[in-house]
Parts: structure tokens; C-alpha cells; sequence
């Protein structure tokens, strides 16, 4: 009861964040103009484009983390790893993070595979995802230094919120300081039990996160880490051609608006929600500021980018919920014939 309470709370907070946040960006417009836009000036054909390429990401994903966990010698039915991938994203729009909580927990339940394990493959996919989005900002900075500067120079608190983002280091400091005192008294109570569980845990974790050195095939997972990041890419990109004001703008301009907005993706909020508008909103009014009526064709641009990806991820990740136990019947008659 106590532990809902908690989940429920933190639910409100974050919650409560995306929606000031998605107010503060559209305070003030004038909804007849956004809906006028949205009914009139919108290809909505390349907005389910879009989606495809989120689709291919997804599944290459799955592919990918399905390699790191035969690596440890399990074999995942590539349909469960999918929809653990699916409703891992579903539930970050309820609460930030907890999407991988919430597949490695599906995984270890329907295949039997260690939790933490399965958490160290986790954590070793977020940081080829961070050393991606390093790879793309700097792609960007070298070509569009000019925008990116322009956008931080006109928003000073983004830039001072993203230092302190990027060198607030008190967790990687706890997660040492932790690390370093149980490798110090290990002799002292490497024999009780809590030392042994921890012991045990941190064995397991390390191993998935050492999966990547006993891949079969690192030149496929590789393919599958870049591919990702192109699909997600494209996935902004392929809008611009729904929209006439952003039909002629060049490719490294949708890689400026992708970058911008991922970083709006870090946020703590579900899904982005807010941060990610304000992010793209603020970029585009960078690149054509010459457009007539530009802020509100730009919001119209970040509702409906980000309310499709958002409806792809409920749609997919509820069915994944409804799916996963029927996909799954003997192994639900197992565990409720153990409880």
C-alpha cells in the first residue's frame, strides 16, 4: 500500500511538471490558429512515415537487446523481448525511468532470467544511447554551431539547467563511495547473509553489463545501435515534409531539431512532454524566422510530431500488455500454480 502511495505521488509530481511545462509553452496561442493548421496544413501521410521508421527502431531494439541476453546464454522469444521493449516505453509516460524497470522485470518473469542481470544490459544500452547522442550533438555543433548557440543564448536557463544536467556528478559519486566500502569490509561480512544477496546482485549486474565482450556478432550489434539512432532521427526528419514552411529545409536541419529535442527527451518528465516542444519549438523559430505567423506553425509542428510518437507508444504499449500474458499462457499457469 505504502509502495503504490509512493508510485502514485511520484506519478503526480511528474505529471504536474509536463503539464506546467506544455502550458508555458502554449500559453497565449490562439487555438482557433492551431487548429486551423492542424486541419488544413498538415500531409499527415509523412507523420505515418514517421511512425514506420519509430516502428523499425523498436524492433531493431529488440533485436539488439535480445543479442546482449544470449550473450549471458538465455535465449528470449524474440516476441516477449518486443513487447517488454513496448510496454517499457508505455510505462515512462507514466512515470520517468520506469520503463526499464518494467521490462527487465517482464523478461525475468516470462523467461526466467535474472533481474539484475538483465538491469546491467539495460544500463549498458543507455550508455551506447548517450555516446549516440554525443556522436549526433557533435555532428551538429560541427555543422550548425550558429543555431545551436543562437537557441542557448536566447534560452540562458536551458543551457544552465543542461550543465548542471551534464556535471552533476553526487550519484556516480554515492554509486563509488557505496562500492568502495563494500570492497573494503567484504572480509568482515562477506560470510552474512545481506552481504551475500548484495554480493550475489552486484555479480549479476556486472555480468549483463559485461554482456557486450561475448557477442557472437558485434559488427550486427553495432549496425543495430547506429540503426536505431538513424530511425529516430529520420523519424524527425520525415516531418518536415508534412509541413510547407519546413518542406525546404536541409537534412542537417532535422538533425538540429532531432539533437535539440532529445535533449527536451532527458527531462524528467513522461514522455518529454513540455520539454521536448519547448526544445524543437525554440529551434525552429531559430531556422525561419522569416515565416509569417512562424511560433504558431511551430507548435503545430511539436503537437502533432510528438502526439503521434506518443499515440504509436499508448497504442503499441497497451496491446503489449494485453498481449504478453496471452502470448504467454503456460507460463502464467506456472507461476499461479506456484503461488
Amino acid at each position: 500500500m505504502k509502495k503504490n502511495l509512493i508510485h502514485i505521488i511520484k506519478f503526480l509530481i511528474f505529471f504536474s511538471i509536463s503539464c506546467f511545462l506544455f502550458w508555458y509553452v502554449y500559453r497565449g496561442q490562439n487555438t482557433s490558429e492551431l487548429i486551423f493548421t492542424l486541419k488544413n496544413e498538415v500531409n499527415y501521410y509523412w507523420i505515418l512515415l514517421s511512425l514506420f521508421f519509430g516502428l523499425l527502431s523498436h524492433i531493431s531494439r529488440t533485436i539488439r537487446w535480445n543479442m546482449l541476453i544470449e550473450s549471458l546464454g538465455k535465449k528470449p522469444r524474440t516476441i516477449n523481448t518486443f513487447l517488454a521493449v513496448m510496454v517499457g516505453y508505455f510505462a515512462n509516460l507514466a512515470l520517468p525511468r520506469m520503463g526499464e524497470i518494467s521490462r527487465c522485470g517482464l523478461i525475468s518473469k516470462y523467461e526466467n532470467i535474472s533481474f539484475s542481470k538483465l538491469i546491467g544490459t539495460v544500463v549498458l544500452e543507455r550508455v551506447l544511447d548517450i555516446i549516440m547522442l554525443i556522436i549526433f550533438l557533435l555532428i551538429a555543433l560541427s555543422t550548425q554551431f550558429s543555431v545551436i548557440s543562437h537557441f542557448f543564448s536566447n534560452n540562458p536557463e536551458v543551457s544552465s539547467k543542461l550543465s548542471n544536467v551534464f556535471a552533476s556528478a553526487n550519484t556516480l559519486y554515492v554509486i563509488v563511495a557505496v562500492s568502495i566500502l563494500i570492497w573494503i569490509l567484504r572480509k568482515k561480512f562477506k560470510n552474512t547473509v545481506v552481504f551475500k544477496k548484495i554480493d550475489q546482485t552486484l555479480s549479476n549486474f556486472m555480468a549483463g553489463f559485461r554482456a557486450i565482450k561475448k557477442l557472437d556478432n558485434k559488427w550486427s550489434f553495432v549496425f543495430h545501435t547506429v540503426f536505431i539512432w538513424i530511425m529516430y532521427y529520420l523519424m524527425t526528419y520525415i516531418c518536415f515534409f508534412s509541413f510547407g514552411f519546413t518542406s525546404n529545409l536541409p537534412a542537417i536541419a532535422g538533425l538540429t531539431v532531432f539533437v535539440m529535442g532529445s535533449f527536451g527527451m532527458v527531462a524528467p518528465v513522461q514522455g518529454g512532454i513540455g520539454a521536448w516542444h519547448f526544445m524543437v519549438i525554440g529551434t525552429l523559430l531559430i531556422y525561419l524566422p522569416e515565416v509569417a505567423n512562424i511560433e504558431t506553425m511551430s507548435k503545430s509542428f511539436a503537437l502533432v510530431v510528438h502526439g503521434a510518437q506518443t499515440a504509436m507508444i499508448i497504442i503499441l504499449g497497451a496491446a503489449s500488455v494485453i498481449a504478453l500474458p496471452i502470448a504467454n499462457r503456460k507460463q502464467v499457469k506456472l507461476i499461479k500454480s506456484k503461488i
